[in-house]
């Protein structure tokens, strides 16, 4: 059965993609954030480190939310032993791919303490034709997000990582109770990279997200913390 949202203060949603080749590298961005930002996503480039679990656990320590972005796919089992034991470190969300009911079931059994599981639906950074050349010929993205967020919510997950595009639709059909993180997020609108179904930040609490996460705009700003701290004003006015 899914759990309520994590109840997430106005500051911690906003998630930090935490995109670092090393665990240096990673707390360097810590530091260099400070109090801009309360919550982390880390995900594969960090885990190629070997540094992974040192800095999730310095994340911890810091009294920051961390997000294991990892998209674990495999046979109901192993993706269950997968979850079993990520339950036992200090983690928020995690991603695992909603396209199979038996190993969405077998994940949401397996978790226990305050671990969110998380549906990715249709990654971000994907359109139609990139869905008709992998073969799903059913519908459009938004009609392909929200059948995977129905038969995740349906499978005892607890909500979904999806495109601000889509978070209204899932909203109206998994109802409140239902946690929606929205990459894809472009504050100034598209940037003209590899992400191809973005929204801004206002609109995608409009819409329904529970949380966003935001790599380049902050990454690449030529202030971080400004960046950031723009984006937690945008954020408070949003949620109010």
């Amino acid at each position: 059965m899914a759990r309520g949202p994590v109840a997430l203060t106005p500051r911690e949603r906003l998630i930090f993609a935490l995109d670092a080749p090393s665990g240096a590298d990673a707390l360097a961005w810590v530091d260099r954030l400070g109090d801009a930002v309360q919550f982390y996503k880390i995900g594969m480039e960090l885990l190629a480190s070997g540094d992974y679990f040192s800095v999730l656990d310095e994340l911890a320590r810091r009294d920051k939310r961390v997000f294991v972005d990892l998209k674990f796919f495999d046979i109901p089992a192993t993706v269950a032993g997968v979850i079993r034991g990520l339950s036992r470190w200090p983690v928020t969300y995690t991603t695992l791919h909603g396209w199979h009911a038996g190993m969405m079931e077998a994940a949401a059994a397996a978790r226990s303490g305050d671990l969110r599981l998380l549906a990715v639906t249709v990654l971000t950074s994907m359109d139609g034709s990139d869905l008709r050349a992998m073969g799903i010929n059913s519908g459009e993205p938004a009609d392909i997000v929200v059948q995977r967020a129905l038969a995740a919510q349906t499978s005892g997950i607890d909500g979904v990582i999806c495109s601000g595009q889509e978070a209204g639709m899932i909203r109206a059909a998994t109802g409140r109770g239902f946690s929606i993180v929205c990459p894809g997020i472009r504050p100034g609108g598209p940037a003209g990279d590899d992400q191809k179904r973005t929204v801004g930040v206002a609109e995608a609490f409009a819409l329904g997200a529970d949380a966003i996460v935001v790599g380049r705009p902050i990454s690449k700003a030529t202030d971080p913390k400004a960046a950031a701290e723009a984006i937690q004003a945008e954020i408070a006015a949003a949620i109010k």
